[in-house]
């Protein structure tokens, strides 16, 4: 709910003024998300599996990522995470351009694939929070501290997300107090998430490492597949430097919060 509810401040705020501050909480979300998986759920994972069982929480790492990857397939997360999306080609568009009928045709097709997209990111996002629970979940199962780690860590992603989900959903014709509450909404599926992840982890303690592997899997694949290509698309020196500082001071809140807090 606070991650919905401070993306939404940018609802507010001016087009340009949005494009200006969004890639600052994108650098900061990838430190934040790459220091709590490399820093603080991976070392747990290790330790409480055990040395002699690291690889097998390895594999349950590169399981994890290639998981995130198909679900990432499968929905065109990715397609609409981002403010504008790959244009699919329209070949009747292109082959009768001079032709006013096909041109209608094609726009008509265009506005009901913006129409889907709205949609398919509200369940992509409804899954992906339901999952979020379940991670969150393992962590406090593990230790209390870690848990809110790793809360912090995924709220740090979740409101630049956020943020990309309301361009998507406006671009698909959805009013902003709508746009809000549908975002509110597929947000709360994370409590369903938690809960589920809670009462079945709890009954199977032993799959907790493992479990922690794959909440690194998906902070690890989320800052790495999804953020930092889109940090790449401001390549000038002042804004490169800003980039490196942002995520250097998400891995240092990380870093304090996890030395800090027991």
């Amino acid at each position: 709910m606070l991650s919905v509810l401070a993306a939404g401040i940018f609802l507010a705020l001016p087009a340009k003024q949005r494009e200006g501050v969004l890639p600052h909480l994108v650098g900061f979300a990838t430190g934040a998300l790459l220091g709590a998986a490399l820093l603080a759920l991976i070392p747990h994972a290790v330790e409480s599996a055990g040395i002699e069982n690291v690889h097998q929480v390895g594999i349950a790492l590169i399981a994890g990522i290639a998981l995130f990857f198909i679900l990432e397939k499968f929905l065109l997360w990715r397609h609409c995470h981002d403010d504008h999306c790959v244009e699919h080609p329209v070949g009747v568009a292109h082959e009768h351009d001079h032709d006013a009928h096909d041109r209608r045709h094609a726009h008509q097709h265009e506005q009901a694939r913006k129409k889907a997209s709205g949609t398919l990111v509200l369940v992509g996002d409804a899954l992906h929070n339901v999952l979020d629970g379940v991670l969150i979940a393992a962590a406090f199962l593990t230790d209390v501290h870690l848990g809110i780690v790793t809360a912090l860590a995924i709220m740090a992603h979740e409101i630049p997300q956020e943020v990309g989900n309301f361009a998507v959903l406006l671009n698909s014709g959805v009013s902003r107090r709508r746009a809000l509450f549908l975002n509110l909404m597929t947000s709360l599926t994370a409590v369903i998430g938690g809960v589920v992840g809670y009462f079945a982890l709890e009954q199977a303690l032993a799959a907790l490492p493992f479990a922690l592997a794959v909440a690194a899997s998906s902070l690890l694949y989320v800052a790495v597949a999804d953020l930092i290509p889109g940090l790449h698309r401001r390549v000038d020196p002042r804004s490169s430097i800003t980039q490196v500082l942002l995520i250097g001071l998400g891995i240092a809140l990380i870093t304090f919060a996890e030395r800090h807090a027991h």
